[in-house]
């Protein structure tokens, strides 16, 4: 386990008091886990389960910077506001990029979460990518507490991931984790309860929406913004051949005469629009693959790659990775709420990863 990884570990146990003790138990009982995505938020209350998932968006006044909508209603409002009126995505690459907008995002999501509970602060367990510097996980913590957490402690997203996706994480066993997210791609080879490799790529679902973009504009003309070539991902979006091509408008503005077209676009195209990130993130699990011991290379050939993130929703995403790999890859059952459930699981189940955390030697 690296040493970053031992610190987020060591201070959740101590943050929190994760040994067997009344104060675990009462912390169990108020706590809040967080997934703080580049593209989605997602929360799990200890005891109700996931109570959120809304777009990491946050509208604001553009000279009071007042605050006016929050997530899915923010989002609805991209590239649509007048001058008045700002649309910011705090986070980028899978970090924090304004940190007061992030503040006011998650004071506004752990109120709304919290609702009948509003006079108790949480300890919050927040997923952060494996390649965070300690700078950019300082800014995770103190936007946590500076939006009302009692206690604020991090888990790296990958073996949040596995714990979620339900992996034998505290044994022998090697287990692969693949998270594509929208700002980050983490790959982790995981056994006995620690992260043995892992590889942190800042190209994911918002660098495939940007490559349609600049694609559209080269070869149609056509000028899109992102939510579009977004929508159009979902729609018709894939990383391998498919068996029927989708078909999708795409409307947008002409480079040449100014004034709105539209465009049919298939499947193929996307895919030749996204070939570059989507190459980038197979060439990264392909390296942390190399550096895996052969007896856990071993046990990953034979269990298989384990898939989760918004990314695994890519139709035809698992084949590209088989094929490049020769491993069997596994799409996990809903993939998207992996890192907050298996966060979740922590707070929830504090002996079971008490011993976890004893095993990592940290």
């Amino acid at each position: 386990m690296t040493r970053f990884a031992k610190g987020i570990w060591g201070h959740f146990a101590r943050g929190i008091g994760m040994a067997r003790s009344p104060l675990a138990t009462a912390m169990a009982a108020k706590g809040l886990a967080i997934d703080l995505g580049t593209a989605t938020t997602l929360m799990h209350v200890t005891g109700k389960g996931i109570l959120l998932r809304e777009p990491s968006v946050v509208a604001l006044h553009a000279q009071t910077r007042r605050l006016l909508a929050v997530g899915e209603e923010a989002k609805r409002m991209i590239g649509r506001t007048p001058h008045a009126i700002l649309v910011i995505r705090p986070l980028e690459d899978g970090v924090i990029a304004d940190f007061d907008t992030t503040e006011l995002m998650l004071k506004y999501f752990i109120a709304r979460v919290q609702r009948r509970r509003s006079l108790l602060h949480p300890a919050v367990l927040v997923g952060v990518a494996s390649g965070v510097t300690e700078v950019e996980a300082r800014a995770v913590k103190d936007a946590a507490l500076r939006a009302g957490a009692r206690h604020a402690a991090l888990i790296e997203e990958p073996m949040a991931a596995a714990i979620g996706a339900g992996l034998p994480v505290g044994e022998a066993r090697g287990s692969m984790i693949v998270d594509i997210g929208g700002g980050t791609t983490e790959v982790a080879v995981i056994a006995l309860g620690a992260v043995v490799t892992s590889r942190s790529l800042r190209v994911a679902g918002d660098e495939m929406d940007q490559a349609i973009v600049a694609y559209l504009r080269r070869e149609f003309n056509l000028l899109v913004g992102e939510r579009t070539a977004e929508e159009l991902k979902i729609a018709i979006g894939s990383a391998s051949p498919l068996t029927r091509e989708g078909r999708a408008e795409a409307r947008g503005r002409d480079l040449v005469s100014g004034l709105p077209r539209s465009v049919v676009v298939s499947s193929a195209h996307l895919r030749e629009a996204m070939a570059e990130p989507l190459a980038q993130i197979v060439e990264t699990v392909k390296s942390a693959l190399e550096e895996a011991p052969p007896e856990l290379a071993a046990d990953i050939s034979r269990h298989g790659v384990h898939l989760v993130g918004g990314g695994a929703l890519l139709r035809g995403i698992d084949r590209l990775l088989a094929r490049e790999t020769g491993i069997p890859v596994n799409i996990v059952p809903d993939p998207v709420i992996a890192v907050v459930a298996g966060a979740g699981r922590v707070l929830e189940e504090p002996d079971l990863f008490h011993s976890l955390l004893n095993g990592a030697g940290s």
